[in-house]
């Protein structure tokens, strides 16, 4: 048992150092929580990788981590860089060719991942845009989701810290929507604060629904009513009626007298 054990460990090991001889490891980082997610967004789009997940250093500091095939990384850096300093929020990039499976022990890459390399597919909230919007303050983000939430048919799905003082609000609805209620939040936020940046992503691919917090009301089942499987009705008594031909007697004596 042990042999076999063994075995499949080192057949594991061999597929994994396979895998990783012929993959790339790309990092791209902000200085924003929004302008991350519009980076992976077109990182995603732009080549056939897969987004790893975000990691939050403090100061403001965020990277985006995609896998896959080394020509479709660098193109997707090279990508997702342009797009952050579109946004004025670049700070660096970095593109690994066939890094160590070791790799993955501080880093979030792993191997199970690779199975999605081939998927391109919308979730079942794809049809719902995304909208960020990152304050410094907690009182101007709080005063900004008021604002939104009021404005149109929009859901806040969570909230973000990325340190720096800086917070940012995710909500969900139709793409109309949540472009109104992000311009409503951006007043509402300098108004009180600090307003920091701002995304809007129409459709989002799976990858990226997976790495963003969702709100319960999405992800909780909804619960059957329970009902008492036997009702027992208390019978009714019977009430017994005169005879009318009695009553008619009755009454005509009663006339007569």
């Amino acid at each position: 048992m042990d042999g076999q054990t063994d075995r499949n460990s080192h057949e594991e090991r061999s597929q994994r150092q396979e895998y990783f001889k012929d993959t790339a490891l790309g990092l791209v980082s902000t200085k924003s929580f929004p302008a991350i997610v519009g980076t992976a967004d077109m990182m995603l789009k732009s080549a056939g990788v897969i987004l790893v997940g975000y990691e939050k250093i403090g100061s403001g500091h965020c990277t985006a981590i995609v896998r896959g095939r080394i020509s479709d990384v660098r193109l997707a850096v090279e990508a997702g860089a342009q797009t952050a300093e579109q946004f004025g929020q670049f700070v660096s990039k970095l593109v690994i060719a066939r890094p160590l499976a070791n790799l993955e022990v501080v880093l979030p890459i792993g191997f199970r991942l690779t199975q999605l390399s081939e998927k391109g597919s919308y979730s079942r909230l794809s049809n719902q845009a995304i909208g960020l919007l990152e304050t410094r303050g907690f009182p101007a983000m709080v005063g900004a989701c008021d604002a939104m939430l009021k404005s149109a048919d929009v859901h806040l799905a969570a909230y973000e810290k990325i340190g720096a003082g800086l917070c940012t609000a995710i909500i969900r609805g139709a793409v109309a929507d949540v472009a109104v209620a992000v311009e409503a939040g951006m007043y509402e936020a300098e108004r009180i604060g600090e307003l920091n940046a701002v995304m809007v992503i129409p459709r989002p691919l799976e990858d990226l629904e997976q790495t963003l917090p969702l709100a319960s009301c999405w992800i909780e089942q909804r619960q059957p009513v329970m009902m008492p499987v036997s009702v027992k009705e208390k019978e009714q008594e019977l009430i017994e009626l005169p005879d009318l031909e009695k009553l008619t007697v009755y009454v005509e004596e009663e006339i007569n007298r």
